[in-house]
């Protein structure tokens, strides 16, 4: 029930021991206010005098008082716990995922990483509210009150002895059941938020392609599995609930009819039998308490073990072996030595990224063309840092190399300062149109944000705006058409010069040939001292580069200039390229 990985959290220790220590309190007040409110009931049926009868409730006031104070104050420390924890680990899950970025991504899916760290932080809080409190309550409280039930009877006490091992055999079999079930459900729900979250993302590709009639009938197949396996859980949560009521209510009545016997027998006093059928039900309270929140639980149970298996993920280590002062310039030289990737690594058998050996210097304009699937995204991704090659069969500090120097991977601080990524739906923030250019300099004055406007051909669109470049765009670039999003990403290059590493995924492919054309005669010019990475299947992009990497099945497969490739009469450049001119043709 309980992650042994949740006592490593900060803070955790100091907060059991005053929920220990209030939960103690709180077990002798709940005895106490049995005890003087059974004197005060015994008094008045022996009819003795109204001050011993006051004395008693005052102090069964006292200490119904303070049973709910410290269930109170469990409370408000319970709840601080939980709100700083849960926010703690909301932080880390972020900052997880950006550093890992991409292969977390792949490894998880999107939908699942939405839902963690959305609804599971949530689930999360209420889980460390319910989950120490229920358990250290029953963990304590009928410990202290059957003690206290054995020295006024031990009749008594024996009884509910016996009971009790029953009551708690019964529920750990519903509580296996209802944590399958829930476990079920959870996996349904993660499932059915991954197909939420591809399927709007991919929902212009399928109407293109006309798939979305069947993949429709997917999501319907995913969400109907979902509201089955909720059902199936209701109904063991519902029937787990009242078994466990049933059962401690038949316990009580047990204990009840044998202390009625034992009185008309004459063989108890009234006290111990009174105040023993008074304590059942606090006796049995925790474990009820704990059985009806226990589904409720479950959901927070399961978010917490994933946000802790992201969490325990190994990060990227040696970020900061590439100097701060180091600049990519016309004589710069980066080498990739024969390196391998997967984004999955407990699939041995899965290598997304096969030998790859290549030599980038200066400012060269440089193509990854191949057909989709074939690697160029994984590539580039692994360029600029986002994914990190695999090092089991390698040493630690071979596949790269950069001005000579050796690097186990590009995930490097001062290396991403150097390049603009442009990928093919570049993200705007929800904020004005200035302060989505100035994404890479914030700094950057007014005049210097206008400069880069007009160099990526934004000067007409921004100008149409009421506000200008003080317009809001939504999340997202919501608003925004994917030609004026481009030029903006655009802007952004322009506007910080001193990146001279420009990465471009794909960036024209959604867009028509009037819009691409455009935005080609905007992009030239920025072509101009940079190292250029662009990723592409459109063929007219190639009269701009001058080295050609050709990508299949996750391998090079050929590389060289642009001219020399294309007078090889066979291999994958010549294939690829007719393919391009019969997709054209059609």
């Amino acid at each position: 029930m309980i992650d042994k990985r949740l006592f490593k959290l900060p803070g955790l220790t100091l907060t059991l021991i005053w929920v220990t220590i209030l939960t103690g309190i709180q077990g002798i007040a709940i005895i106490c206010q049995a005890h003087f409110l059974t004197r005060a009931l015994v008094n008045s049926w022996q009819m003795k005098p109204l001050a011993t009868l006051t004395t008693a409730t005052i102090l069964f006031g006292g200490a119904f008082l303070l049973r709910h104070v410290c269930v109170w104050l469990k409370n408000i420390i319970l709840d601080h716990y939980a709100d700083h924890t849960s926010n703690l680990l909301r932080d880390r899950l972020l900052d997880q995922v950006y550093v890992t970025g991409a292969n977390q991504i792949a490894q998880t899916g999107t939908g699942k990483l939405v839902t963690v760290a959305l609804d599971g932080i949530n689930n999360v809080y209420n889980y460390f509210n319910l989950i120490f409190a229920k358990i250290f309550d029953m963990m304590i409280i009928p410990f202290l009150v059957i003690i206290y039930i054995y020295w006024q009877s031990v009749r008594s006490g024996i009884i509910l002895t016996v009971v009790f091992p029953i009551v708690i055999l019964f529920m750990i079999i519903l509580g296996f059941a209802a944590q399958d079930k829930a476990d079920r459900q959870y996996a349904g729900f993660i499932k059915l938020s991954n197909h939420f979250v591809d399927s709007l993302r991919g929902l212009a590709t399928l109407k293109f392609l006309g798939l979305s009639k069947r993949y429709e009938t997917n999501v319907y197949e995913v969400s109907e599995d979902y509201r089955r396996s909720t059902m199936d859980t209701l109904k063991i949560a519902i029937l787990s609930t009242f078994a466990l009521d049933w059962f401690t209510t038949l316990s009580i009545a047990l204990l009840a009819l044998f202390l009625g016997l034992a009185l008309i027998n004459g063989s108890m006093p009234l006290f111990p039998a009174l105040v023993s059928l008074i304590l059942a039900p606090e006796f049995f309270l925790p474990i009820r308490d704990f059985g009806n929140d226990y589904h409720a639980t479950l959901d927070g149970k399961n978010a917490l073990g994933d946000i802790l298996d992201i969490l325990d993920q190994p990060t990227i280590q040696n970020r900061e072996l590439v100097s701060d002062d180091f600049r990519w310039g016309a004589n710069s030289i980066l080498t990739a030595n024969h390196f391998n990737l997967q984004y999955n690594p407990d699939n041995a058998h899965q290598i997304d990224l096969k030998d790859i050996s290549f030599t980038l210097h200066g400012y060269q304009k440089v193509a990854i063309i191949g057909m989709s699937g074939s690697g160029k995204s994984t590539l580039l991704n692994t360029l600029g840092g986002f994914l990190t090659p695999m090092t089991a069969t390698q040493s630690a500090t071979d596949n790269f190399a950069l001005n000579g120097q050796a690097l186990p991977h590009l995930s490097q601080a001062n290396w991403q300062k150097q390049f603009s990524f442009i990928p093919q739906f570049p993200y705007l923030f929800a904020d004005t149109i200035a302060a989505n250019i100035k994404f890479y300099r914030p700094e950057a004055t007014e005049a210097e944000v206008q400069a880069a406007v007009v160099k990526a051909g934004l000067a007409d669109f921004v100008a149409s705006l009421k506000d200008g470049l003080a317009t809001k765009v939504g999340e997202g670039g919501r608003g925004i058409s994917g030609g004026q999003a481009q030029r903006i990403a655009l802007a952004r290059a322009f506007l910080d010069q001193d990146r001279r590493i420009l990465m471009f995924d794909e960036p024209t492919a959604h867009l028509d040939i009037e819009t691409e054309y455009a935005l080609k005669e905007t992009m030239k010019p920025l072509f101009k001292d940079h190292l250029v990475l662009f990723a592409t299947h459109r063929l007219h992009w190639l009269k701009e580069m001058d080295y050609v990497i050709v990508m299949k099945d996750g391998q090079i497969v050929q590389q060289g200039p642009v001219a020399e490739l294309a007078q090889q009469p066979n291999g994958e450049f010549k294939a690829l390229t007719e393919h391009m001119r019969k997709r054209v043709t059609l």
